[in-house]
């Protein structure tokens, strides 16, 4: 369905599903965009464009809630995932002002509960993703945690608090991490003497007049205009909601207006003034100088031509982008609640609409290779002796969990709480979980001079972590 459209100010609430826009031929080319979300029987997304510090255009495209009919629209609140980075980042820079921290702490001034690992993390490999540290997220996954179910801050600490190694040395190279934004949540809190959403709420979101936002600790709590997330699983939608409270790296809940009122911020700060916008800014660097295009919960970039700084975020059932051209006083804001929405690429795709007379020219579509490549090729089935002698039980102290290799007439899968996932032989001694679920998996026995296997080697092609090692459980019964 393509929304009407209305002007409006920026200072001015409106409905839930209300359309706003100044410029009716941009509002009718942006429908054209949007048309694959604009059905009644389909989740959508809700889009905003900012030009100098005024919300020009707004609109909602399908529903926030197929079971009660509700559409989308500038005032539809979304689970922003890892957008949420850059108020955590703002947070922490504000502290940091009042002097509660400094971004060369040692994280363990206030996360004592952290390894002492040989190296130093400070504060600032945190806001940057130079820690080393392995994600938390992958680590939950692989422990058998599904998205839907409830798990806590307490439990990600705990679980970050037994990790023996590190991915690499702090500020030896960049790895994306949400454990550092999550960390930095906790950090926040004991600086400052308050849970992290109040010092949002109180440091950043009432100042702005950001009224709809704010973070999402408590998976019960009611969202008045929430939109769900939805997954389409056998071609029918359902339902893809998070019960995970962990804050920081995600869990800001906010709307299309409110996110305009954060842009404006950026080019006539009334939070932390410019000085909170030059740290934001900031590019890392890493610990042999070279810089990083990572700055605090932001990342700078260019698009044909123009400077970029923004974020996507991906959680659940949702999907959002805020790209900002600071050159043209410009933001995209897209939120959408279904998993299989590209939500950068329909942010880059507004753009090239709405600077059309600025952009460069539009990136060339890569040239298909004259052949593809043949998949590589896998070893041959194990036999029933070799496959006998690794089914068993594993169990990894870091993670608190037991895993199991059972062999199953099609063939070996490893086996996590209640879900199983296949396993092919890649060559001697190595298998791969196909297909990739819950991560793209290599598993490698470990063997004792005699042979014996003793345990698994995990190796993950993810950014979570590099390798973990499990520790075969003897059977009761030998």
């Amino acid at each position: 369905m393509a929304l009407g459209a209305v002007t409006l100010a920026l200072g001015v609430f409106l409905p839930a599903g209300s359309p706003l826009s100044a410029d009716e031929p941009l509002a009718r080319q942006l429908d054209e965009v949007m048309a694959e979300w604009s059905k009644r029987d389909s989740p959508g997304c809700a889009v905003g464009l900012v030009r100098d510090g005024g919300l020009v255009l707004a609109k909602g495209y399908g529903q926030a809630d197929l079971e009660h009919g509700v559409p989308n629209g500038p005032g539809s609140v979304f689970d922003i995932g890892s957008v949420s980075k850059q108020f955590t980042a703002a947070v922490i820079a504000l502290l940091a002002r009042d002097g509660k921290l400094s971004l060369d702490d040692d994280v363990r001034r206030f996360v004592p509960e952290l390894p002492s690992y040989e190296s130093t993390i400070t504060i600032r490999h945190l806001l940057h993703h130079t820690s080393g540290l392995r994600d938390y997220t992958d680590l939950m996954a692989l422990a058998g945690w599904q998205t839907d179910d409830w798990t806590t801050a307490e439990q990600a600490l705990a679980l970050l608090a037994r990790q023996k190694e590190l991915n690499f040395a702090p500020g030896a190279q960049y790895l994306y991490s949400n454990s550092g934004y999550f960390l930095l949540s906790i950090v926040a809190a004991r600086a400052g003497g308050k849970p992290f959403p109040d010092l949002a709420r109180e440091r950043i979101f009432e100042p702005l007049g950001m009224k709809a936002t704010h973070v999402h600790a408590d998976h019960r709590q009611i969202v008045k205009d929430r939109a769900v997330g939805y997954s389409k699983q056998d071609g029918r939608w359902t339902i893809a909601m998070s019960g995970w409270e962990q804050t920081g790296d995600g869990s800001v809940l906010t709307t299309v207006e409110d996110l305009a009122r954060w842009v404006r911020n950026f080019d006539d700060p009334i939070v932390g003034g410019s000085a909170l916008v030059t740290e934001l800014l900031r590019e890392g660097k890493l610990a042999g100088g070279q810089e990083i295009p990572y700055a605090e919960g932001l990342r700078h970039g260019t698009y044909r031509g123009l400077a970029t700084v923004g974020h996507n975020g991906s959680w659940a059932g949702y999907r959002s982008s805020l790209l900002r051209f600071p050159s043209e006083k410009t933001a995209v804001i897209v939120l959408c609640n279904a998993d299989s929405a590209e939500a950068g690429t329909i942010t880059r795709t507004i753009a090239d609409v709405a600077l059309s007379g600025r952009l460069g020219p539009a990136p060339s579509s890569p040239s298909p290779s004259p052949s593809a490549s043949p998949p590589p090729a896998k070893a041959a089935p194990l036999s029933a002796s070799d496959a006998a002698a690794l089914v068993g039980r594993y169990r990894s102290e870091e993670l608190d969990a037991e895993f199991e290799l059972v062999a199953l007439k099609e063939g070996l899968v490893l086996r996590i709480r209640d879900r199983d996932s296949a396993l092919v032989p890649v060559k001697d001694d190595e298998l791969e979980v196909d297909p990739p679920d819950p991560l793209p998996l290599t598993v490698r026995p470990t063997r004792d001079p005699a042979r014996k296997v003793i345990g698994l080697t995990l190796t993950c092609r993810c950014d979570g972590f590099k390798t973990l090692p499990l520790t075969r459980v003897p059977d009761a019964r030998a």
